[in-house]
């Protein structure tokens, strides 16, 4: 591999999600967004519920990430993600139903005092994923 590409590996806990080289990744860590390029500073960070941006000449891939972690070091990323899916991988009619769902859940918690922060939750992971879906 060049020098002016990094390895980028996405994992879950189901399968190897992505795996390829990479001009730059930008991912969403809990204290914002990074940007990682051949040969950054070694870096292991938790992240947030968001989309993964990865770079490769004129190709762009979206990955939604449901939380995990970041870690790069010798000029390989990998992403240990508590979910992962590609942007093209999403069945949107699915992913707008779990929205529904959630929201839902979000005013039925509202209105009796149950786990609202649950829902609230799981109503972004699922606002992610459409948000991912539709770059696909």
């Amino acid at each position: 591999m060049a020098d002016r590409k990094l390895l980028c590996e996405v994992v879950s806990p189901e399968n190897i999600v992505y795996s390829g080289e990479a001009d730059m990744v930008v991912a969403l860590g809990i204290e914002g967004e990074l940007g990682i390029m051949p040969q950054h500073i070694p870096i292991v960070t938790p992240l947030a519920l968001g989309e993964l941006r990865i770079f490769n000449g004129g190709q762009r891939e979206f990955v939604a990430v449901l939380g995990g972690y970041l870690e790069f070091r010798e000029n390989k990323l990998t992403i240990l993600a508590d979910a992962a899916e590609l942007s093209h991988e999403i069945d949107i009619a699915r992913a707008e139903a779990k929205r529904l769902a959630r929201e839902q859940e979000i005013a039925e918690a509202k209105a009796s005092g149950k786990m609202l922060l649950e829902a609230e939750v799981s109503l972004r992971k699922a606002l992610v994923r459409l948000r991912v879906a539709q770059k696909g």
